[in-house]
Parts: C-alpha cells; structure tokens; sequence
C-alpha cells in the first residue's frame, strides 16, 4: 500500500452533458435526464498549492499513489491487488520494420487479472465498499468479470456478473473461483447490460456498467498519468487504443486535463488519439467517419476481440468529442488483420498480447502507409490484456 498519503481532492461529481454537480459522498449512477456519465472533479488548485509531483513518483509503486487524485476520502478503503505501474516497453523490432523510431507499448496484461479491467474495478469496488454497497453488480465481455469478481472477493462483497455465453472460459472460470454468480447470457454484452439493469432494479444490487457509475474510468485515468510520468512530464504524439466501452480513452483525456490544470506538464500539448475497433463491430468509426456527434446501435456484432464487441458505448459522446478534439482518428481491422498482429506482436517483441491490444498494431499499420504518423513521432499502442486469457 503506498505511504505517505494526504487526502484526496475530490470536490464534487459533474454531468458530462449539462454540468449539474452531484454529491460525491452519496452513492450516484449517472445524470438521468441527460442520459450521461458522472465525472469525478478534484480542487486542483489547492493540489497544485500543496503537492509536489515529485514526491508522488517516489511513493511504492502502483496505482493508489495518485491517491489525491482519486475518488476515496479514506485510505482504509482502498481494495487493491497491486494494480498499475504497468511497464512502457519500447518496440525496436517492429519500430524498425515499420520505420518509427519511437514506438511504445503500454503492457497493461500485467495487471492483476490479467488486464487492464483491474484498474477501474479497484477503484470502483473501493468506493463502493466505502459507500456500504454490498451488492455489485456487472455485465461483461469477460475481463471486467473476472476484475469485479476479484476485487469483490478481496473486499468481502457479493458479485453478479451476466456475460455471454461464448465469453472465453478463462473469464468464466476466473469469475466462478473467485466465488462470483455467474449467468451466461444468449447474446452481446448489450443484451448482458439489459438484464442486469432489470436485475438491479429488482434485487438492490449496484450496478457497475461502465460509465453508470463514475468510479471505474478514474483507475483507467491513471494510465494517462503513468505515461507523462514516464515520458518525463511530456506526452507522447499518438496513442492508439482498442475501444469497446471506451473508459481508458475518455479517462486519459481527463488525466491530461487534470496534469494541465496542476502545471504538471512541460509542455501542454496532447497526443492524437486513435480510436481502433474491429469491422464487424465499428460503431465509433462509423460515427467517426460521417462527423456524427454520437453512435448509432451496430447491428449483428461480430469478432474474434471480444472486448470489441460493444455495439454501442454509453459514453458514445464523450468518445467521439475527444478523439476531435485530439484532432485523433478511428479506424477499424479486421479480424484477420489481428490474427497477423498478434502473431507479429508475439514474435518479434515477445508480447503475446489480447486481440484487442493486437488491434492496435494493425491499426498502426494502416495509418504508418497512411502517413498519418511521422517517423520521429513517440507512438504508444496499449495492449490492454494477455492473450493467455484468450486460448481455447
């Protein structure tokens, strides 16, 4: 656990729509009458007075060091695996083949759980264990299952976790051991969050979908920390990012908004992002494509990158808002086009990455004969889970 630390600056919770503040020391959902997420916002300018980032980089190691800028008033709360800190590893190999010479993968299969899930379920578990909310509640693709599933069991809380039926068996039995009740849904993740919004309606348990609750995108934030912590207070040029609910994205535009606020930043100049998706499951890159402001409903979803396999995202807004103004781009691949990355990714790093850190690699390729990306650029791909979670 990490030591020396303060408070958190947690002020208030705000619509991500029409800026109502809501009471962060109540248990909150999302903004009903808009139809949008809570964001969680910290009294930056006392942070900025009395914080020193410095001292925060030389706490132990993990996500829990950035406690002033997450959302727990009592440290006590925290439910943590050791979670973050996860490493920026440089692509050499495949920076060469495809003429970059500052290519970066953020390898979050080091979480606890084996992705990137664990993140957001650490902090969102934490605060609800400190909100009294026994009863959680999720519907899945797979890892955020398994997360909730462990996190809950570390906390001493019941989890409920809806996922469909063909969802890896790792995820499955990762949820199953950890002591979780498991149902297994005919259909999409879309058809997993209708029945658990029925369920929570009717039985009193907290639902954690992502983006109905405010807690889960500020442990994803905190990758955007870890990358100008690592790039010494500056950000990289490009970030490519699989997107299937979309909380490390919009969390990570959020952190850069935050190190701006705080002067954290040696320069104030945010990457591009780019937002990846498989063919048969583009919602955002359809939208993205037509200059639309939201996603429509994708219909008949289809791909082997399960955590792709969002028809549409609840925070379809705040994705599409972003990747414009990072004057960013979304573009999708095809399930083949992953099975080669991730072979590529495998062989020539050592990285057996998820199909959907795999995505971003073929997504860099076509935008590398695009010329989208300059040679000198720093480009960061996230492979946001391990591919052993994924064998059959």
């Amino acid at each position: 656990m990490p030591d020396n630390l303060s408070r958190s600056y947690l002020s208030h919770l705000q619509c991500s729509s029409c800026n109502r503040h809501f009471d962060a020391q109540q248990v909150q959902t999302f903004c009903h009458e808009c139809r949008a997420p809570l964001m969680a916002r910290y009294d930056l300018n006392s942070a900025r007075r009395t914080l020193d980032r410095e001292a925060l980089s030389h706490r132990s190691r993990g996500l829990w060091r950035w406690f002033e800028f997450l959302p727990l008033y009592q440290s006590e709360n925290i439910v943590s695996l050791g979670e973050g800190d996860t490493p920026l590893l440089p692509l050499r190999r495949l920076g060469a083949r495809l003429g970059l010479n500052q290519l970066y993968v953020k390898d979050e299969s080091l979480n606890p759980t084996g992705s990137f899930k664990a993140r957001g379920l650490s902090v969102a578990v934490s605060k609800a264990k400190e909100l009294n909310l026994a009863r959680l509640i999720i519907p899945t693709a797979g890892n955020a299952g398994g997360a909730l599933a462990s996190y809950a069991a570390r906390a001493g809380l019941q989890a409920c976790i809806y996922m469909p039926r063909d969802t890896p068996a790792a995820n499955y039995q990762e949820c199953v051991i950890c002591g979780a009740n498991v149902i297994l849904v005919d259909g999409l993740i879309s058809d997993a969050a209708r029945l658990v919004a029925e369920k929570s309606k009717a039985d009193d348990w907290f639902d954690l979908s992502t983006f109905k609750e405010p807690y889960r995108m500020e442990g994803k934030k905190v990758m955007g920390f870890e990358l100008a912590e690592a790039f010494h207070w500056e950000l990289p040029e490009v970030i490519i990012y699989p997107t299937g609910g979309g909380t490390g994205l919009v969390g990570m535009w959020k952190a850069f908004q935050e190190l701006e606020e705080l002067g954290w930043l040696e320069k104030e100049k945010r990457p591009r992002l780019v937002s990846v998706q498989a063919s048969g499951c583009a919602p955002v890159v359809s939208a993205y494509k037509a200059g639309a402001q939201q996603c429509e409903l994708w219909q008949d979803a289809q791909t082997i990158a399960s955590g792709l396999r969002v028809p549409k995202s609840f925070a379809d807004r705040q994705i599409l808002a972003d990747i414009y103004a990072s004057q960013g781009i979304a573009i999708a691949v095809s399930d083949d086009e992953i099975i080669y990355s991730q072979k590529m990714l495998a062989s020539s790093d050592g990285i057996f990455a998820a199909p959907e850190g795999a995505a971003t690699l073929a997504a860099l390729e076509k935008l590398v004969i695009q010329k989208w990306v300059e040679p000198d650029e720093r480009v960061v791909l996230f492979n946001t889970g391990s591919g052993l979670k994924y064998l059959k």
